[in-house]
């Protein structure tokens, strides 16, 4: 501190011109303060602690009862970079001090405390938007399993329809073998021969008759009737070779009486 510094220190504390002048003097005189200010002066701080402080008020004749609120000052002011050990001298200070740092404190505090619970509502929201969605997700997955056991019903359901039919067809197309192989066996009955006989059994002309079409039936009918036969008994569709043989040579006389 040098004698600038002390001087208006001691003119702030209320000490009077003169006697702040003698005092600086004195101080000066003892090596208290300096001439040229050094040390904390680059900090913005004049005295090191609240006890060098009280000191020099006492020193100048300031009283206890005024120098401690003094001393409070200008910590608060920041004249004075730290609170000294004396607790006798400084317990109004540092109640002071304590008071401001807890009053600080318990403002932080609240202040964590209410980001606390903006971040915690936040999360409350957050969560409750997840369940919303995990209640929705549940309710779309049983509308679409309860969608897909009704298409495995309607798809069972056909699946008998269709095993009826099948079986309806397959009952009809035995029928048709049955009747194919009785007809079969109809015109295969008149085809067998003797050993000692011609294999060609002689060929009886009436082809109304034989193929069962009335007297009045058209050259085309006739025709067709044969066709109809020759591919019932081909033997690359399951028929008999005789009756086909018997049936082919029967075709070819025909269309010979028709030519002549």
């Amino acid at each position: 501190m040098n004698t600038d510094q002390a001087f208006t220190l001691l003119k702030s504390a209320g000490v009077s011109e003169e006697i702040s002048i003698q005092t600086v003097r004195r101080w000066l005189r003892e090596r208290k303060i300096n001439y040229e200010g050094r040390g904390n002066q680059k900090s913005g701080y004049i005295l090191d602690d609240t006890d060098q402080a009280y000191h020099l008020l006492k020193d100048a004749g300031v009283a206890a009862s005024i120098g401690i609120p003094i001393v409070r000052r200008w910590l608060r002011e920041g004249k004075i970079q730290d609170v000294g050990s004396e607790s006798s001298k400084t317990e109004y200070i540092t109640n002071e001090i304590t008071s401001k740092q807890l009053l600080n404190n318990t403002t932080e505090q609240e202040k964590m405390i209410r980001q606390l619970k903006v971040k915690i509502k936040a999360q409350e929201e957050h969560i409750k938007g997840i369940e919303e969605l995990h209640q929705n997700s549940i309710k779309t997955l049983v509308q679409q399993r309860e969608k897909l056991n009704k298409e495995i019903a309607s798809l069972q359901n056909e699946n008998s329809k269709l095993q009826s039919e099948a079986q309806v067809l397959l009952k009809e197309n035995i029928d048709l073998r049955n009747q194919l192989l009785k007809l079969k066996e109809e015109l295969y009955k008149g085809t067998k021969r003797e050993p000692e006989k011609q294999d060609i059994p002689p060929i009886p002309q009436n082809f109304h008759q034989k193929l069962g079409l009335s007297k009045s039936a058209s050259h085309k009918e006739i025709l067709a009737g044969y066709k109809k036969l020759l591919k019932i008994t081909h033997p690359d569709h399951g028929g008999n070779a005789r009756a086909f043989h018997y049936i082919k040579t029967d075709f070819d006389n025909y269309r010979k009486s028709l030519k002549g």
